[in-house]
């Protein structure tokens, strides 16, 4: 669990960053694409010789918890604040816990009650104003908070039995999100919304560097560590630990009394969950 918690404290200021910074300033492609070579740079050293099959799904891992939900992450930050998509990643924690039943061959019909409790708290948050663009934004997170989950369950079942150092092949798990994210800048990346200025840079070379290669091999190690109920539990811990870091700092103005509202019923929609599924995850 420490490997988690250290995790979270790190992540907490990364989505301010995003929000405040390079949300609709920086293409949201070419951030996500230093982002990823920082990261693969970092573990490139670390990188020795793998068996094939095991560096193949290393790197599916990758393009998918982290390229393809980074495209979907970013992205989400031109719908909606910083402490919205924060909320709304409320459900990653049911995701987890319905692919592990998936991948069990079980078929958990109580998700979808838990998920309709959820979504109503994210409907409260903005129900004054539930335009399209709200909608696109929800439904952006939710293709983010898929991929991380997904990416975390199978990383989880593919090395927890694996007697080998992690840091020795983490590289190909970047090397897979790598080749994503060039693949996805190449086609729809705006080369007229590079970073502009020193503190957008500075940003960019820290998320890449601590918050993503750090804070990844971090996360996924301890996710090798712990049973998929607390795996599920520690995703939500990053939901108030964000949010406090915003509106302390940049956002003041928010509208608490509504956020707490929201929150509560999707507190509510985990409560239930936790009810409905006392059986032991493994």
């Amino acid at each position: 669990m420490g490997y988690l918690f250290a995790v979270t404290l790190l992540w907490a200021f990364s989505f301010s960053l995003i929000g405040v910074y390079l949300a609709g300033q920086v293409d949201a492609w070419f951030s996500v694409l230093i982002r990823v070579t920082l990261a693969t740079l970092v573990f490139l050293p670390f990188l020795k010789k793998t068996p094939t099959p095991l560096a193949c799904k290393l790197m599916l891992i990758g393009a998918l918890q982290l390229g393809i939900m980074y495209g979907f992450y970013y992205h989400s930050f031109l719908f909606l604040s910083v402490p919205e998509v924060l909320l709304f990643t409320v459900m990653t924690p049911l995701y987890i816990t319905l692919l592990n039943d998936a991948l069990n061959r079980q078929f958990n019909w109580q998700f979808f009650i838990v998920a309709f409790i959820a979504v109503l708290g994210a409907i409260t948050i903005r129900y004054e104003n539930l335009d399209s663009h709200f909608l696109v934004g929800l439904l952006l997170v939710q293709g983010a908070n898929i991929s991380f989950a997904t990416g975390q369950v199978t990383y989880k079942r593919l090395m927890v039995n694996q007697k080998l150092d992690d840091k020795t092949v983490f590289g190909w798990f970047f090397i897979g999100a790598l080749i994503v994210a060039t693949l996805c800048f190449g086609l729809f990346g705006n080369m007229h919304k590079l970073p502009s200025n020193f503190t957008q840079w500075s940003i960019l070379i820290y998320l890449g560097s601590v918050a993503s290669g750090l804070g990844y091999f971090l996360w996924n190690k301890g996710a090798t560590l712990v049973n998929v109920g607390a795996l599920a539990v520690m995703n939500n811990l990053l939901i108030p630990a964000g949010i406090i870091v915003n509106v302390v700092i940049w956002n003041r103005d928010a509208d608490i009394f509504r956020l707490s509202t929201g929150a509560a019923i999707m507190l509510f929609a985990l409560i239930v969950n936790h009810i409905m599924t006392k059986k032991k995850l493994i």
